[in-house]
């Protein structure tokens, strides 16, 4: 299998690199493609030295079977049909085709048959937030039909990217030296505060990142679950946080609903509240699960339950999740 990763030097590219050593996925030969600015890059990968080429119109992809692509939605609605005219499989990071009726949105522990059915060749990722409800919800979910989510997010440095890393860890040095804070990559300071704010503002007051995890949940679940979320950034480097109240047909006992995750494929129950022990992105960064915690009861619902759950958003939010898909097209083809 001939493998490429588009996108090669950027912060979630990084991760499928070492994502592709640490699970050992069969490939035969490995392509990464960039900008006109990180072409020319050397990356040492499995004991050979690998180019970084520069991502243009042409016919490079003839012979690539698989192209992991994350390199930001314009540059995939502009090349989506140069990767894909020889016959690759685009497996796309970008909010691009995620909506499109003919590309399937894919989790693999929720609807991985999907990614069967690529009548494009392009398979999309879902927006991160997305990604790491749905893995405990179709847990809940098998138990008795979801009707109605409410989340909360709390979303770290990462989710825009390594310069939104960068900034906080600049805004940390800057406050200890006393220095004026720079503020670039997010609309405010993000160091000691809370922004309200996850991309932009759409018409109903719903930011775009908050209407993604209505729309693309109800694609995935192919359920008409009401969904309404609130997506704040928050000063944490690495690893997305969510609260999240969901209503299911049947009420449920904690007990259930601590046993379904417990078997949860890609999730992790951290719920021992009485000895504090509950998930935490200062130290599930890094992890591949999503680690769920404080399942309770909601006092207002008879049929509510509330639970917390910790992701890494460059992993399971991104890369990893990408990477699964393609190693279930490998078992099942």
């Amino acid at each position: 299998m001939n493998i490429a990763i588009v996108g090669a030097s950027g912060a979630v590219g990084q991760e499928l690199i070492k994502l592709l050593e640490e699970r050992h996925f069969p490939y035969t030969s490995l392509r990464l493609f960039g900008s006109k600015r990180s072409a020319g890059t050397k990356y040492t990968i499995r004991g050979r030295e690998i180019v970084v080429e520069q991502l243009e119109h042409g016919d490079a992809f003839k012979g690539i079977d698989i192209a992991f692509v994350s390199a930001g939605g314009g540059t995939s609605l502009e090349f989506a049909e140069t990767i894909t005219k020889h016959g690759t499989l685009m497996i796309d990071n970008s909010s691009a085709f995620r909506m499109d009726k003919e590309v399937p949105l894919v989790v693999p522990e929720v609807n991985a048959k999907r990614a069967l059915e690529a009548p494009k060749r392009i398979i999309a990722n879902p927006n991160c937030t997305t990604i790491q409800m749905l893995v405990p919800l179709k847990a809940i979910n098998d138990l008795s039909p979801i009707t109605k989510v409410h989340v909360a997010t709390y979303q770290s440095a990462s989710g825009a990217g390594q310069s939104g890393i960068e900034e906080l860890l600049e805004q940390t040095h800057q406050f200890a030296e006393e220095k004026e804070l720079t503020v670039e990559k997010f609309a405010y300071q993000l160091l000691f505060n809370l922004i309200p704010q996850v991309d932009q503002f759409t018409e109903n007051g719903y930011t775009k990142e908050e209407l993604k995890m209505i729309n693309e949940t109800q694609k995935i679940m192919e359920q008409p679950i009401q969904v309404s979320a609130t997506c704040v950034r928050v000063p944490v480097l690495r690893a997305h946080s969510e609260a999240i109240w969901v209503e299911t047909e049947q009420p449920l006992t904690v007990e259930q609903v601590q046993e379904a995750i417990r078997h949860a494929k890609g999730a992790v129950l951290m719920d021992q509240p009485s000895e504090q022990s509950y998930p935490m992105p200062l130290y599930l960064s890094g992890k591949d699960d999503i680690y769920v915690g404080r399942i309770r009861k909601d006092l207002t619902n008879p049929n509510g339950i509330a639970f917390w759950c910790v992701g890494d958003q460059i992993r399971k939010g991104a890369a990893l999740n990408a990477i699964q898909i393609a190693e279930y097209l490998v078992a099942n083809r």
